[in-house]
């Protein structure tokens, strides 16, 4: 699913609002979201899960065109646990994946 796709589905099951007011919603909560990231806030969801930022120190790659080694720059990556209702929504066939509380990082 898209983000237009997400603000048609809103605005269907929401017909008393404009689908211009829904779009501005739906921008407006993943526009604080990524600026509270920016900030190095976490931002937790009940029910739904957590976005915090992960620092990746500076590392040697390796260029797998030429094989020759590349200097890597330390930088800060988005990540996403599941809460545990998506969690058990997700595996409502499977009850034990859904007790799995295992990062995979």
């Amino acid at each position: 699913m898209i983000k237009s796709e997400l603000v048609q589905r809103i605005s269907a099951q929401n017909p008393h609002l404009y689908q211009r007011d829904v779009e501005n919603i739906v921008n407006a909560i993943l526009d604080e979201i990524i600026n509270a990231m920016a900030r190095g806030d976490r931002v937790e969801l009940r029910g739904f899960g957590a976005f915090s930022v992960k620092a990746r120190p500076a590392r040697t790659g390796r260029n797998p065109r030429t094989g020759e080694h590349v200097a890597v720059n330390e930088k800060s990556v988005p990540f996403f646990k599941t809460g545990k209702e998506m969690r058990e929504r997700l595996n409502k066939d499977n009850p034990e994946a859904a007790n799995d509380d295992s990062d995979d990082e």
